[in-house]
């Protein structure tokens, strides 16, 4: 009986199957491209290897691309046809189980399954990871600190990948709202492996949700060897770089990572990354900085990508990038195509519930947005602002919604509704100078003129000061 580096049951598998297969894992830790290579590798070693297989198709569905999802489903169901599943320990059967329900587009089944191998076996580092991944597709934060907390008493510091565990640790501390504890174990993961992504993306997480914009950009420019290059996740930290700068007031810099990064002459046209870049354009667009030229480039790489309903948090971001190039009828469009996908019964497919209670009302509201009906954005926004997570990604990311609905409740005149938007994100980052400027905004649309220039003096004052704690 094969076993992985981390003492795990894996069947019937070669020695260099098995090899390929721990490098696989090593560099999925590290979301680094060269998990795909090691997958292959692994499989070529043993075309019968069971473990290689849900690897690969795991990769494929983690990507929230339609068609990589198509091609994982096309690879893992003639080796599932010829599996006999009895030759296999019960951990490996759970995933081939775990994989079958994510292929079925059930995201919240699968994550179940993975929790209890993860219960079973603490120190199954794929059940972990993919399991965090799908607790991010999903937004569900307690899940990201809890199934990750729950295995870790089972790691100690001499594992090669006890860091990696502490730094999906951190994220979900973060996540969970625990910003203290996220960065003293973001911290901690980064000093045991410095090139471990994913606890500096927790760190830098932290940093964001508690307005400490200065720190996050001392803080990445001290590591930048370790993230800006290599991975799978080097353009979605530069976007939290290019959220720091916007919050310094530096747009300049912010637009020069859009153009080098986020979509400019290298950009692979993913959608994990054109969503940074139409969630930083977005952030602009609100603020009434016109980027219709950057809006077209992106929009006409979204174009291709939303024939097929997958996941809804794309679709959000796909309906920025036509809205925001004025390309409303495309918008329209889609929201017409995904309400046909809704209408339909499709049982146990996470994505319809993700669109029909979220993903729907919040592309509604950006095109009503542009049309500048601003009225009907926040009738679609506000009953639904404390479940936004139920589709997806992290706290950072999703604010894009709530600032939409604060510029609205600004524009409609709304003057009571947005001075309680303004006062719950206020009084949670004081040291947002963005928090201040609405804060002040507010102020003057009820009326009192001293309360919006103390508003923008502080937002003045935390731009130019030079470090903060």
């Amino acid at each position: 009986m094969a076993i992985d580096e981390h003492g795990q049951a894996l069947g019937p598998a070669s020695p260099a199957a098995v090899r390929h297969y721990d490098n696989a894992i090593h560099e999925l830790l590290h979301f680094r491209a060269e998990v795909v290579d090691e997958t292959r590798l692994a499989l070529a070693e043993d075309p019968g290897f069971a473990l290689g297989h849900v690897l690969s198709a795991y990769l494929g569905l983690l990507t929230t691309e339609p068609g990589d999802a198509r091609a994982a489903r096309e690879s893992f169901t003639p080796f599932r046809a010829s599996l006999d599943p009895s030759r296999l320990p019960p951990r490996v059967r759970a995933h081939v189980e775990a994989v079958e329900h994510l292929l079925n587009g059930d995201f919240t089944t699968c994550g179940d399954r993975l929790a209890r191998i993860t219960e079973e076996h603490p120190r199954d580092a794929l059940a972990l990871i993919v399991g965090h991944q799908i607790d991010f597709f999903t937004g569900d934060a307690r899940s990201l600190r809890d199934r990750i907390g729950g295995a870790l008493s089972a790691w100690n510091e001499d594992d090669r990948h006890f860091g990696n565990v502490l730094g999906m640790y951190a994220f979900g501390l973060e996540e969970a709202g625990h910003y203290d504890r996220s960065e003293d174990v973001g911290a901690r993961a980064v000093e045991l492996d410095p090139k471990d992504v994913w606890g500096i993306h927790a760190v830098v997480h932290t940093y964001e949700m508690q307005g400490r914009f200065r720190r996050g950009i001392r803080y990445l420019d001290d590591r930048l060897d370790d993230w800006s290059t290599g991975t799978f996740f080097n353009v979605h930290t530069w976007w939290h770089y290019a959220l720091y700068a916007l919050e310094a007031g530096d747009t300049a810099r912010a637009l020069d990572i859009y153009d080098t990064v986020l979509h400019g002459p290298d950009s692979t046209d993913t959608a994990l990354e054109m969503l940074d870049a139409a969630a930083l354009l977005w952030r602009l667009l609100l603020d009434g900085d016109d980027q219709t030229e950057r809006w077209r480039a992106l929009a006409d790489a979204w174009a291709p990508k939303t024939d097929e309903a997958f996941y809804a948090f794309n679709d959000m971001h796909a309906v920025m990038s036509f809205a925001g190039s004025g390309r409303l009828a495309e918008a329209d469009r889609l929201i017409a195509d995904r309400e046909t996908y809704v209408a339909a019964d499709r049982p146990g497919v996470t994505n319809h519930a993700m669109t029909a209670r979220i993903g729907l009302p919040v592309c509604r509201a950006l095109v009503a947005f542009v049309r500048g009906e601003h009225d009907a954005v926040v009738d679609l926004l506000y009953p639904i602002r404390h479940r936004v997570h139920e589709f997806g990604g992290s706290h950072a990311q999703r604010d894009v919604v709530q600032r939409t609905l604060v510029e609205s409740a600004l524009r409609s005149a709304r003057t009571d509704l947005a001075r309680v938007l303004v006062s719950e994100r206020l009084n949670l980052r004081p040291t947002s100078p963005f928090n201040w400027l609405k804060h002040a905004e507010a102020a003057d649309a009820l009326g009192d003129r001293a309360a919006a220039a103390s508003a923008r003096s502080r937002a003045t004052a935390l731009r130019g000061r030079e470090v903060d704690r």
